[in-house]
């Protein structure tokens, strides 16, 4: 059983995720682009209205993933730091994470949804784009990104 639990990024549970997730991204960022900049969320910008970060938890393996939204613009939010542990990949849990994300910033008014990746991130972008995302021109300065998208959101039902 997976559930999505809200939690404040500064929470022991989403911190130390996001420090794996930081860490895992370092490892692998391309050498040729530098030194992978690690930023720590602002925990103001993932609570509603204007956000939302989640734990991912899988029975019996407890604290598995997390990601966040947080709004852009009146009806734009941004999908940051999705991740799943590496031991839990390949069963869908990302796709099933970004699900909720969409739904989650659609009910706070999204009708957009933008994000950011890098290139080395091939796994990332091609969840991205099997689900309905689209590149884009860069819509940030984020200096780890080499790769934006944008998708479209349906009304929340």
């Amino acid at each position: 059983m997976v559930r999505y639990r809200e939690a404040l990024v500064t929470e022991d549970a989403a911190h130390s995720l996001l420090a794996e997730y930081f860490e895992s991204r370092r490892a692998s960022f391309p050498p040729a682009q530098g030194e992978y900049r690690t930023v720590f969320p602002d925990p103001a910008r993932f609570v509603a209205p204007d956000g939302a970060f989640l734990v991912v938890e899988s029975e019996p393996e407890g604290d598995v993933g997390c990601g966040g939204i947080r709004r852009v613009d009146e009806v734009t939010f941004e999908v940051k730091h999705v991740w799943i542990q590496p031991r839990m990949r390949g069963a869908g849990l990302g796709k099933r994470l970004l699900t909720e994300l969409e739904r989650r910033a659609a009910e706070l008014g999204a009708t957009r949804i933008v994000l950011d990746t890098n290139e080395s991130q091939a796994a990332a972008a091609n969840l991205y784009r099997t689900t309905g995302y689209v590149e884009i021109e860069p819509y940030n300065d984020n200096a780890n990104a080499t790769n934006w998208f944008a998708k479209t959101l349906s009304s929340p039902s």
